[in-house]
């Protein structure tokens, strides 16, 4: 069993940053992706960010491209994805998952555990 605890979410003006942490406990031995996902209204989810943990290679989406980082403490315990300069197009419920290898870490549809979930929001 994996428990992922996101925090850091919040309201920022538009060119703002936030940087999220997603706390990671349990065995997670067995999977070899985390990542950032995220979800607007009536929208469907969709990857931010990713990280292979063996290697640590990293993956973004076209949310994350350029603007945002993900990264991961040595521990392995903390998942954080920075985000620069976040626009009007950026306010969703932002997801930590863990799971199972796939092309660049975005298949949702590979992903076991999930976190509750943290809101952004960006004002103008």
């Amino acid at each position: 069993q994996v428990s992922l605890v996101e925090s850091g979410g919040g309201s920022v003006k538009s060119g703002g940053s936030l940087k999220l942490s997603c706390s990671i406990s349990g065995n997670t031995y067995l999977y070899r992706c985390l990542g950032w996902f995220r979800q607007a209204p009536e929208k469907e989810r969709e990857p931010v960010a990713s990280l292979f943990t063996l290697n640590k290679q990293t993956y973004f989406g076209g949310p994350g491209q350029g603007r945002f980082s993900i990264s991961q403490d040595n521990a392995g315990n903390t998942l954080y994805l920075e985000m620069n300069n976040l626009q009007p197009e950026d306010p969703a419920m932002y997801y930590c998952a863990m799971g199972h290898s796939s092309p660049r870490c975005q298949a949702i549809e590979r992903n076991e555990y999930w976190g509750q979930g943290t809101q952004v929001t960006v004002s103008s």
